[in-house]
């Protein structure tokens, strides 16, 4: 099993000739990842690397290779039509890697996939990965190990920290999500919790955080309740002064719920496990595993 994708998962790329998309898509496809199609308005009919058909709608893609997924990588200013026509085209996941989306548009987006029942990950993430099957977006694959550690992540570049310390470690992952740290986002850490608590290949959960809102607190308050699986929480930005954005759009203080500190309090207070340094994940998921 996995969570929200797999091997057999048929994945078009909008935005394919582009830099950006077509570097990925690369990527993708040599870890594996069966990309159908890919997508840019003007060059339907075109061959990506020889292999690869590209076609001038995601309807059309849809209907030629039956996609069932869709991975953005357009700039900013088109991002929002990116998945207004990934949602009409009938895909059931939308993965948004597109950073600099403003959050008027995505009030847009949301309830339109909502009506729609499509799932979005992203904007502004690096996508997810189900080692040894397949991966959609930007996270490296020769870093990952099947195995049974669900992560769950506002941050990309700490998200392929804690995924090399388990790997290095000898500890595998199930599927890594990187949700993004914007304030308007499509999938959250409740969403994926769910999805690793009935994924029968996950027998452990990190969550990665950030300063800013509230996501984490649900989410543990989520967790304690519905979750049987271990949980570690680690936050990012302990020190970061109040008022002040650190990193992502959504990652700032403006009360105190959304300092690390609570963010932690919340936590311990639940009785869930709290790494106050990313060092110790792999240190406090590797005890979990030896144990089981």
């Amino acid at each position: 099993m996995s969570v929200f994708i797999d091997g057999e998962t048929r994945v078009a790329v909008q935005g394919i000739t582009g830099r950006d998309g077509s570097f990925h898509a690369r990527q993708m496809i040599e870890y594996g990842t069966n990309v159908v199609a890919g997508v840019t308005p003007g060059k339907g009919g075109q061959r990506f690397d020889d292999a690869v058909p590209v076609f001038d709608t995601v309807e059309q893609a849809v209907e030629e290779t039956g996609a069932e997924a869709s991975v953005i990588f357009v700039p900013a200013r088109f991002a929002a039509d990116a998945v207004f026509e990934a949602a009409d085209s009938g895909v059931g996941l939308v993965v948004c890697i597109t950073e600099g989306l403003p959050v008027r548009d995505m009030m847009r987006v949301m309830p339109y996939l909502e009506e729609r029942g499509v799932r979005l990950i992203g904007p502004n993430c690096p996508g997810l990965i189900v080692p040894g099957q397949a991966k959609i977006g930007i996270l490296p694959g020769q870093i990952v190990r099947e195995g049974a550690v669900g992560i769950v992540s506002r941050s990309g570049t700490l998200t392929y920290e804690v995924i090399h310390q388990l790997t290095t470690r000898g500890v595998g992952q199930s599927t890594c999500v990187g949700i993004g740290g914007d304030p308007i986002i499509g999938t959250d850490f409740v969403d994926c919790l769910r999805a690793f608590e009935e994924d029968g290949d996950t027998e452990a959960v990190v969550l990665i955080g950030e300063i800013g809102g509230t996501d984490e607190q649900v989410a543990a308050r989520w967790a304690t309740e519905n979750l049987s699986k271990p949980l570690v929480g680690f936050i990012a930005g302990q020190t970061a002064p109040p008022g002040r954005r650190m990193g992502h759009a959504g990652a700032i203080i403006s009360g105190s719920e959304g300092t690390a500190a609570e963010k932690m309090r919340t936590f311990e207070d639940l009785g869930i496990a709290v790494a106050r340094r990313p060092s110790e994940i792999g240190e406090i998921v590797a005890g979990w595993m030896e144990e089981a």
